[in-house]
């Protein structure tokens, strides 16, 4: 289907491509080294994140934290393939969307279960000397994803806006009898 050709290589292409640059990472810089890509502004690290986004319950015990996060990954994945289930064929940008995010969660999932916490590495200082926590491209990819559901659900709630009773137009006309218009 239209939506399994975009969904399966979203997902595979995400998933490999954050594990490959992890274990580039791995094998190439020790960990806290850093790779100065763009002067000032974007560098290629090596850290690790026990915890959730921007390093929340990182200090929480090792094992209740690791069991929560593989808990909730594994529900996440599993509600994922339920929306992907429910989606028509030609839902095209909701299935590369749930490819992204099930790819992201999955290198993530990998990590987390293998190394008991997440490779980040990419590195970016804003304005004013801020340095945003460093991610990787499991955490890239989820974002796109989840941004990319957000316009499409925006772009239907557009559209069903624009036809409050919720009907096609077309099918809403009322057909007139012969020779009258």
């Amino acid at each position: 289907t239209p939506k399994a050709k975009l969904f399966w290589p979203a997902f595979l292409l995400s998933f490999a491509s954050d594990m490959a640059t992890k274990l580039w990472v791995d094998a190439t810089l020790g960990f806290a080294d850093r790779i100065q890509v763009v002067e000032g502004f974007f560098y290629i690290t090596h850290v690790r994140n026990p915890g959730a986004a921007f390093g929340l319950f990182s200090t929480s015990p090792a094992v209740l934290r690791l069991t929560a996060f593989i808990g909730i990954t594994l529900v996440a994945i599993a509600m994922i393939f339920s929306f992907y289930r429910r989606l028509a064929p030609g839902e095209r940008l909701s299935a590369l969307s749930l490819g992204l995010i099930l790819g992201g969660a999955g290198g993530n999932l990998v990590d987390r279960i293998f190394r008991g916490e997440v490779v980040d590495f990419l590195h970016f200082r804003l304005w004013g000397g801020y340095q945003w926590p460093d991610f990787n491209l499991a955490d890239s990819f989820i974002v796109v994803g989840v941004a990319f559901l957000v316009i499409e659900l925006l772009a239907s709630e557009s559209e069903t806006r624009s036809d409050p009773a919720g009907e096609d137009a077309s099918a809403s006309r009322e057909i007139s009898p012969a020779g009258r218009d």
